[in-house]
């Protein structure tokens, strides 16, 4: 077992973990514990996040709210949930994703089974520390096609493209947001208030599409 903290997130990594045990800990732990499972074929990483980790995960989540509002866009939330296929053995808890080209898909569901239902088309990882899984190949594996990922100064936008995950500048759920400008608004929440930052967000957007 390794144990490692730093003011943004703990991390404990188990080895040797079957599939089996993985989701009995799902069960046994339940939706509302405050750490975060990662499992990539027998590797268990459990992530604590701290004030430096949840503080951005706050703001992507306005920004995706301000943007699905002002383009006129349903989105659904899936927030944290457990994405998971047994036939991958791979199983992962996001900051937060989204289900927006897919979202009448899964309109109305209450559970949510990747065996059967599509990914979520948009996941949102924040790591201000290295985590000890192969988080792109999870997220591959269970078919997500756009990924945002931040290490609490750089950010990056992935597609997923045969199978693999390319670096892209625009996204692809949302074309008009390219990862320069919301680097620049998420450097730009180190110094000013959500609120205001929110509000200058959205005058933007209402900018990029008149």
């Amino acid at each position: 077992m390794l144990v490692k903290s730093t003011v943004g997130e703990q991390r404990t990594v188990l080895h040797n973990i079957s599939w089996e045990t993985f989701e009995a800990l799902l069960r046994d732990t339940g939706e509302d514990r405050g750490s975060r499972f990662a499992y990539d074929c027998g590797v268990l990483e459990i992530m604590t996040p701290l004030f430096e980790h949840e503080n951005p995960k706050s703001n992507f989540g306005n920004f995706i709210i301000a943007l699905a509002e002002e383009l006129g866009i349903e989105i659904r939330s899936a927030g944290s949930t457990t994405l998971k296929r047994k036939i991958s053995k791979r199983g992962i808890e996001p900051d937060t994703c989204y289900y927006i080209q897919n979202e009448l898909a899964i309109r109305g569901k209450q559970t949510l089974d990747l065996e059967n239902d599509p990914p979520p088309d948009l996941a949102i990882e924040i790591d201000i520390t290295s985590s000890s899984v192969n988080k792109l190949g999870i997220y591959s594996a269970l078919g997500v096609i756009e990924l945002w990922r931040y290490d609490g100064q750089n950010l990056k936008f992935y597609q997923l493209v045969e199978g693999q995950y390319v670096e892209c500048k625009l996204s692809i759920a949302f074309p008009i947001v390219s990862v320069s400008e919301i680097s620049r608004f998420i450097e730009q929440s180190k110094s000013i208030g959500e609120i205001a930052l929110l509000k200058s967000f959205r005058a933007w957007v209402r900018e990029k599409i008149r």
